[in-house]
């Protein structure tokens, strides 16, 4: 039987750039919500556990919505996820002013907002490429794609630290923009998921699998999955890139005020580590192609732990920050290329918005400790100091758990 037709290298670009710039938005909201922190305490007097709790709830339900939309996306197709998404993304923006208070953050952050980033996320993005993508050419993609949440981050951080910081606009207005730029999805998803004729399946990326993939069931893979040790070594390392990044994008803002320094730093350091990132991202993607993942996500976590024991010993200034910012952004969400990739040689495409969604669960399990438990030491001891040597352990640990998983060899492309 014939393989359905594959899209042209320039469809496959626009669709690459198109699942960017979803990802280019989502993200950018997403990783500037501690931007809001001091503005909302300040407003509203909720506290820092309390709003602190409400992004970890961000975090943890983003990362439930990752499987629970990959496999909507397999089942009933990308774009009714991703329009129900995008809508729901918009109101859980605009509704955030209204409802300020802990429950109420909760709600419109912890559930609205994140299930809304969830669905253009991850998962759906890269399981909607991915299966129309030969496996030689998935690394490079993915590491387009990954490159436009980087950039999103880029973009929005300073975008909204301005308009926090002006008067007649404020935290609230920012949220409104939020609200009104997350509907630009629209028509990007639409070109994405609607906008071609091409093939919506593609060989799976190791053909020693191939077989009892094309005929095993959704819940057939992911039984087969969940009784893989190599499987579980991706999550517990996900885990940890959860707890590292969701740590940083809220309690960062906190971090620079601690240090005697302005607003303007932390919008910077989270712009340079979106901006880095788009230069990591694009070069992890190429990696992708040439060298064993595994290896690749040894090395990037292992630089997390050797950074942050500089950045702990060196004096706080704003260069420092920015160092720190740029070096870091590299491996920031440059891990995402290499496992999802993992996970394909592994299991294949068919199913993998579904099987990697669940693995960017277990990234947000530790998302929500990161966030909640920042929140809880800073308030009782007045530092981070705890929280850093904890992320330097995780580090190390995720960093080493690579290395034994089972990681098929690198296909190369045939002429």
């Amino acid at each position: 039987m014939s393989s359905p037709a594959l899209p042209s290298k320039n469809q496959l670009w626009l669709l690459v750039a198109a699942a960017a710039a979803i990802l280019l938005i989502t993200s950018g909201i997403r990783l500037s919500l501690g931007l809001f922190i001091k503005p909302i305490d300040a407003s509203a007097h909720i506290g820092i556990v309390q709003i602190s709790f409400a992004l970890a709830v961000t975090q943890l339900m983003w990362g439930v919505s990752q499987p629970v939309t990959g496999a909507l996306a397999d089942k009933f197709g990308a774009w009714r996820v991703l329009l129900f998404g995008t809508l729901l993304l918009a109101i859980g923006c605009f509704s955030v002013p209204y409802f300020v208070s802990a429950g109420g953050l909760v709600v419109t952050l912890g559930i609205l907002v994140a299930f809304g980033t969830g669905a253009g996320s991850f998962s759906v993005l890269m399981g909607q490429v991915a299966n129309q993508t030969p496996p030689h050419m998935r690394g490079t993609a993915s590491g387009i794609i990954n490159a436009g949440s980087s950039f999103g981050q880029f973009l929005f951080a300073p975008i909204l630290q301005g308009l926090i910081a002006l008067p007649l606009v404020g935290w609230t207005g920012a949220m409104y923009f939020m609200a009104g730029t997350s509907l630009l999805c629209l028509p990007l998803a639409y070109y994405l998921t609607q906008g071609n004729n091409v093939g919506k399946h593609v060989p799976a990326a190791s053909p020693t699998v191939a077989n009892n993939q094309d005929h095993e069931t959704l819940s057939q893979t992911i039984r087969r999955a969940l009784s893989d040790r190599n499987y579980w070594l991706l999550h517990i390392g996900f885990f940890t890139c959860g707890f590292h990044i969701a740590f940083l994008v809220t309690h960062l803002p906190m971090e620079v005020t601690l240090a005697g320094l302005g607003s303007n730093v932390a919008s910077w350091s989270l712009a340079l580590i979106g901006l880095s990132n788009v230069v990591g991202s694009l070069f992890v993607g190429w990696c992708v192609g040439h060298f064993r993942s595994k290896y690749i996500l040894f090395w990037m976590y292992l630089s997390r732990t050797i950074l942050i024991a500089i950045f702990l010993m060196a004096p706080k200034t704003a260069t420092t920050f920015f160092i720190f910012a740029v070096s870091l952004g590299l491996t920031w969400l440059a891990t995402v290329p290499p496992t999802a990739a993992t996970v394909g040689k592994l299991y294949g495409v068919k199913y993998l918005a579904t099987l990697f969604g669940l693995v960017l669960f277990s990234h947000q399990v530790g998302g929500f400790l990161g966030a909640y438990l920042g929140g809880i030491v800073v308030d009782k001891f007045g530092n981070y100091q705890y929280m850093w040597y904890a992320d330097m352990a995780l580090a190390a640990l995720a960093a080493v758990l690579n290395l034994p998983i089972q990681e098929p060899k690198i296909m190369k492309a045939t002429s």
